[in-house]
């Protein structure tokens, strides 16, 4: 659609189950949030695994996402990994925080995506989504930014997001 001039080069859209979908525009405070938990990924992961930032995503024929992060394993296509084989989906929210706890999430679940967070900009509280089932997730925790925050297919990638320097 880029080529037919459809749609211009930065226009914010996912296709989300056959439908075009207008995602909100990122703020200085998502991007400086995003900008420290990158960081953090990239010193912490194992080198078993590989980080995807805003990858477009083909989740399915009838899906387009570009989630902040992608972690799987490595050597993973960041554009065609098979949904079951994503370890963890990151999403810093701001604005777009009810659409990502909502209709992301539902997507993600009936996808079959294992983990899925949604990091608060703002509070640095995440929304944890856990057990993909065709109906949602069957976990959902918020966790506070002083509790640790552990990825589940990944032990050994744990932070308090309220020690990550976010001014």
């Amino acid at each position: 659609m880029t080529e037919l001039g459809i749609l211009a080069e930065d226009d914010r859209i996912e296709l989300i189950g056959g439908e075009l979908v207008p995602m909100s525009p990122k703020g200085n405070r998502h991007e400086i949030v995003r900008g420290v938990i990158l960081n953090w990924l990239r010193r912490n992961l194992p080198d078993e695994f590989d980080i995807h930032t805003e990858p477009g995503w083909r989740a399915d024929a009838n899906s387009y996402f570009e989630p902040d992060f992608l972690v799987g394993p490595a050597g993973c296509s960041p554009v065609s990994i098979r949904p079951e084989d994503v370890v963890l989906l990151i999403e810093v929210a701001h604005s777009s925080l009810a659409f990502d706890t909502t209709t992301k999430a539902s997507q993600y679940s009936a996808l079959g995506v294992r983990e899925y967070w949604v990091v608060d900009a703002v509070s640095l509280a995440t929304h944890v989504h856990r057990g993909p089932t065709p109906a949602g997730y069957a976990e959902k925790v918020n966790v506070a930014p002083d509790d640790p925050l552990t990825a589940l297919l990944i032990p050994s990638l744990s932070i308090r997001l309220a020690d990550l320097r976010v001014d």
